[in-house]
């Protein structure tokens, strides 16, 4: 069982960074495809972003591009981060961890195919 744990949330002002990063109980994330999903109050879990297992290919959401940035940590591709940037209100949600062993550019985006979950941090962002 692959334990995925997140760590880095918090309250921020508006226009604030905050990065959230995402380990692993396994040596490494390798081959798996790690994704961002957020949770806001009353609305379903969306996605945010993906990074492939190549360590290089990365997927965003509409909302986030230009101010949110995934990357891996290390060539080890042990830990993952979240750079986000210009925080705003709206951002405001329970940030989930989750790996996946698919990788095609519809299935990374798709909840349903995750296998791995963390148990979530919360990014709350004031106006």
């Amino acid at each position: 069982q692959v334990q995925v744990v997140e760590s880095g949330g918090g309250l921020v002002q508006f226009g604030a960074s905050l990065r959230l990063s995402c380990t692993t109980s396994e040596h490494t994330f390798s081959p798996y495809a790690v994704a961002w999903f957020r949770q806001a109050p009353g609305k379903d879990r969306e996605f945010v972003s993906a990074i492939a297992s190549d360590g290089r290919t990365v997927y965003y959401t509409n909302s986030v591009k230009g101010r949110f940035t995934i990357s891996s940590a290390n060539t080890k591709n042990t830990e993952v981060h979240l750079q986000m940037n210009d925080l705003k209100p709206e951002d405001t949600a329970v940030y989930y961890c989750a790996a996946t062993l698919a990788q095609s550019r519809q299935d990374i985006r798709r909840e349903l195919n995750y296998d791995y979950w963390g148990q979530g941090t919360q990014v709350t962002v004031s106006s």
